[in-house]
């Protein structure tokens, strides 16, 4: 099994963190995991996304060619990115922010409304977690408890992050 998966959206929604998080839950789980994150140089507002490669045995390359899931939190990443999913493969799509349909009949699509999701939760910038909570839901790629156990790693000290990030993830989940 190798299955790689981008995260694509506007700097500062948080998709590099979205694939960190779920490479460390990968590692935790025993998976051999890559992460390989890209940005512009602006950075917060530019355009940033990351690919994320796990597998049960040796990953010989990160690039993601033909991803099994890509997960646009924008619409300018949604229009970059729908064409190299692979047919058959998911498309999870921010419905907050995006509302055009995509032009492909051979993929399956989730919209998610994070951004009013989050915004419910009382915190906008929990967004991609929800997400990644529906991603992790709808993909089985790793397990929940997985996901939060990687929090503790991710944001270790940061108890408030982690207790706002477990209850995006949850939200998230619930919500697939």
């Amino acid at each position: 099994m190798l299955i790689k998966t981008v995260f694509a959206g506007f700097g500062g929604q948080g998709v590099l963190s979205m694939g960190l998080n779920l490479a460390q839950a990968a590692m935790i789980e025993g998976k051999y995991v890559t992460y390989l994150p890209a940005y512009g140089a602006e950075v917060r507002g530019g355009t940033a996304n990351c690919t994320v490669s796990v597998s049960d045995e040796e990953i010989a390359s990160p690039v993601a060619s033909s991803p099994s899931y890509i997960i646009a939190m924008n619409h300018p990443s949604m229009l970059r990115f729908q064409n190299q999913l692979q047919s058959g493969g998911i498309f999870f799509l921010n419905s907050t922010l995006i509302k055009d349909p995509v032009n492909r009949g051979d993929i399956d699509l989730v919209n998610v409304p994070v951004n009013a999701v989050a915004e419910e939760l009382g915190n906008i910038k929990s967004a991609n977690m929800v997400m990644l909570g529906a991603f992790i839901k709808k993909s089985n790629l790793v397990r929940f408890d997985s996901l939060i156990d990687g929090l503790s790693v991710t944001l270790k000290g940061k108890q408030k992050l982690i207790d706002i990030n477990r209850k995006a993830l949850a939200a998230g989940y619930e919500l697939a």
